[in-house]
C-alpha cells in the first residue's frame, strides 16, 4: 500500500514525522510538506508562476520533497509526480497538525483542505490534529492514524474525509473516541494596526475558540474539551438548499 503524507505546518514539524515513522509500519510512504509553516492557507493553491521542491532525507519514507509552496499544492503535484512515475497512491494522510481543526477552523485548515485534494481524486483521505500550537503529546493521534485505516479505505469516491482532533495529553489520559458533529466557533481574535509611512499594517495574533453553552453534547469542540479524542467525516457541499428553493419561488412569481 502507497500512502501519501503532507501538512501544513512544514516539513520541519514534529507532527509530521510522527505520523511517517507511524504509518511506514503498515505502508510505503511518499511525503510532499510545505518547506515552512503554512498554517490556515485553506485549499489555497498556486497558479501562474512556479513551485520549486527539492528531495531531502526523512526518515520512514520512501521518498519525502519540500515544497515551496501550498499544502494542496503538495498533494496535488506530489499525486500528479507519482502518477507519473507509475506509483498509484492509495490514500492521503495529512498532519499531525499543531492546533486543532474544529468546526469552522476547518474553512482556515490548511491540513484538512489539503486533505481534501486527495477526496477530490476518489482518494481516501485522513486529517489528523493535536488541540494545541504546542503540541507535544502524539501518541494517541499515531494510534488513531492506524485504527481508523481499515475504515478510511471504504470511503473512496464518497467525497468526504475523515477529520481526527485529539487532546494534547498523554494517550493514558485520553478518556477515548467519540463520534462528533461540527458546529460554528466563535473566535477572540487580538489584532494589531500599525503605521509605517504611508502603509498601515494588519496583524492578529492570537486566536481562540469560545464554547457555547447551548452546544449539542456531540460538538467536536464540546467533546474534546471534556478530554475525548473527536471523529468526524467532512463533506464540501456548498449548496444551500434551503435557499435554492426559497429562488425557485421567487423565479415563479414572475421574476
Amino acid at each position: 500500500m502507497n500512502i501519501l503524507i503532507a501538512n501544513d505546518d512544514g516539513i520541519q514539524a514534529e507532527g509530521i514525522k510522527r505520523l511517517a515513522e507511524t504509518l511506514s509500519e503498515v505502508a510505503n510512504i511518499y511525503l510532499f510538506a510545505p518547506s515552512g509553516q503554512r498554517s490556515a492557507f485553506s485549499h489555497a493553491l498556486t497558479t501562474g508562476k512556479e513551485v520549486r521542491f527539492k528531495r531531502v532525507d526523512f526518515p520512514g519514507t520512501e521518498r519525502a520533497y519540500a515544497v515551496d509552496g501550498t499544502p494542496a499544492d503538495c498533494v496535488k503535484m506530489g499525486l500528479h509526480i507519482l502518477r507519473q512515475e507509475g506509483i498509484s497512491i492509495d490514500m492521503v494522510y495529512t498532519g499531525i497538525n499543531h492546533g486543532g481543526n474544529l468546526s469552522t477552523d476547518t474553512l482556515y485548515s490548511g491540513t484538512v483542505s489539503s486533505a481534501y485534494e486527495g477526496v477530490i481524486k476518489g482518494i481516501p483521505s485522513v486529517a489528523l490534529s493535536v488541540d494545541s500550537h504546542g503540541a507535544t503529546h502524539f501518541d494517541y493521534a499515531c494510534k488513531m492514524a492506524l485504527k481508523i485505516m481499515d475504515f478510511a479505505k471504504t470511503t473512496a469516491n464518497s467525497g468526504s474525509l475523515i477529520s481526527i482532533n485529539t487532546p494534547d495529553r498523554p494517550a493514558e489520559e485520553i478518556k477515548g473516541l467519540k463520534v462528533v458533529k461540527m458546529d460554528e466557533i466563535g473566535y477572540a481574535d487580538d489584532h494589531i494596526i500599525e503605521k509605517n509611512g504611508e502603509e498601515e499594517i494588519f496583524f492578529t495574533y492570537s486566536s481562540r475558540y469560545e464554547l457555547k453553552e447551548d452546544w449539542d453534547e456531540d460538538v467536536d469542540a464540546k467533546v474534546l474539551s471534556q478530554g475525548y479524542a473527536t471523529v468526524t467525516m467532512v463533506k464540501y457541499d456548498l449548496n444551500d438548499y434551503a435557499g435554492i428553493e426559497k429562488l425557485k419561488g421567487w423565479q415563479r412569481d414572475g421574476n
